[in-house]
């Protein structure tokens, strides 16, 4: 006997979704996941290196010092230190989502703001707010791989995102100096905005919230001013948040003043600067490879120690090559290498020694740390635009003075204060 009754066809499968760690292991979404966070990432490193080789041109094209333009580096670290410590908190209280929309939104509107700017002033203001959103999109990357992945597997994640924006690191200076030879500034500023589009289109259609509990006291100022006033009082915490951020300073000598050294004292051609720079960036890869080897045969501090006297000689080649004649774009190359091997040594153990004496403030640990190394790369950045004189060696003093300060700081502060016996 035939049933008349109308079939009701079963309901369609709902989207897939970025979302809780159930719902994503066992699925595509976590590769999927781990690409969207790769780009979230990538937005702060290349909103800076991709435009480095046209300080110089934006110099001249505003009829500016180089002073001036360095202030939209100056400014940029000023934003990401300032949005390190706030944005945390606010996507603990209100969620992953509307935060990471809204740091999208602000880095696009920046973005655009950067390209269209008619005045110095105008480009400075755009780049801080650049800088707030796109700290905020990294900050967010980082809760989203708590959220999502476990503990032993987050660790892995990580890796695997670094060694895809490790790639994007070495090709932004190279394409930007393409871009900046062939279009103009406005072009390095024009592709941000899209892929800064691009990922926020993404986003709002695919990244659903991986926040389950929103606790209300996240942003209550009291807690958050006696959490980083106890970490601000910690000799613990201290020695290894100031070498790690006097470390950051020397790579920023060369991030602010490498354009200038290589392109206006030297005569670099603008669409080589881009390799040369790279070299750099090779540099703190292969630094961060010899830190993995290192630590299980050395410890946290006895590698910091080798990372920091490294720095040292590292600093001092820039100086010690000057008085010797040396005016020439490989003892730039190469100063800049070994600064940022070396700081690919200190920065891992910086970052771990800083946090772990504080395990129940973890978090709030390390967006100190990291709002205290911007914080030292917008001095470094104000002082070398302050002091550039149209030669190498205002570039030179300062690296050595910064190596000399991260030898003495790890020596007095980091040695008494092993991260071993930190929490002891």
């Amino acid at each position: 006997m035939n049933d008349a009754r109308p079939r009701i066809p079963p309901p369609a499968p709902p989207p897939v979704v970025f979302g809780a760690a159930a719902a994503l292991r066992g699925t595509a979404a976590p590769a999927r996941l781990l690409w969207l966070i790769t780009g979230f990432w990538m937005l702060q490193p290349l909103s800076t290196d991709l435009y480095l080789a046209s300080l110089p041109t934006l110099a001249a094209s505003f009829r500016v010092a180089p002073a001036a333009v360095q202030q939209t580096l100056s400014m940029f670290a000023l934003g990401v230190a300032v949005s390190q410590l706030v944005s945390g908190p606010l996507a603990d209280r209100f969620g992953r989502r509307p935060i990471l929309l809204a740091g999208l939104l602000v880095y696009v509107a920046a973005s655009l703001a950067c390209a269209l700017a008619t005045h110095i002033d105008a480009l400075i203001a755009a780049r801080f707010a650049q800088a707030a959103g796109s700290c905020t999109v990294a900050v967010i990357a980082r809760a989203v791989v708590r959220d999502a992945w476990p503990a032993s597997e987050g660790a892995q994640v990580i890796a695997r995102s670094t060694s895809v924006l490790a790639v994007a690191l070495l090709l932004a200076p190279i394409v930007g100096a393409q871009l900046q030879a062939s279009f103009g500034w406005r072009a390095n500023f024009t592709l941000l905005t899209l892929a800064g589009a691009a990922l926020a289109l993404i986003s709002a259609v695919r990244f659903a919230e991986t926040m389950t509990q929103r606790p209300p006291a996240a942003i209550r100022p009291a807690a958050l001013l006696h959490n980083y006033g106890a970490l601000l009082r910690s000799r613990a915490f201290w020695a290894y948040a100031l070498p790690g951020a006097l470390s950051f300073g020397m790579v920023f000598v060369y991030i602010c003043g490498a354009s200038f050294a290589l392109i206006d004292v030297l005569g670099v051609p603008t669409r080589h600067f881009g390799y040369l720079f790279a070299l750099g960036v090779l540099g703190y890869l292969v630094g961060t490879q010899l830190c993995r080897r290192m630590l299980p045969h050395y410890g946290l501090s006895r590698t910091l120690r080798l990372g920091s006297t490294l720095g040292l000689a590292a600093g001092t080649t820039f100086a010690i090559g000057l008085a010797l004649g040396l005016q020439h774009w490989a003892t730039v190359v190469l100063a800049h290498f070994l600064v940022t091997l070396a700081h690919g040594i200190n920065s891992p153990c910086a970052q771990s020694g800083a946090v772990a004496p504080f395990p129940e403030k973890a978090g709030t640990a390390a967006a100190l740390l990291g709002s205290l190394t911007m914080l030292s790369a917008f001095l470094v950045t104000t002082l070398v635009g302050a002091s550039y004189d149209g030669t190498l060696r205002p570039l030179a003093t300062i690296s050595a003075l910064l190596a000399l300060a991260l030898f003495v700081a790890e020596r007095v502060l980091a040695a008494a204060h092993p991260a071993e016996e930190a929490g002891s």
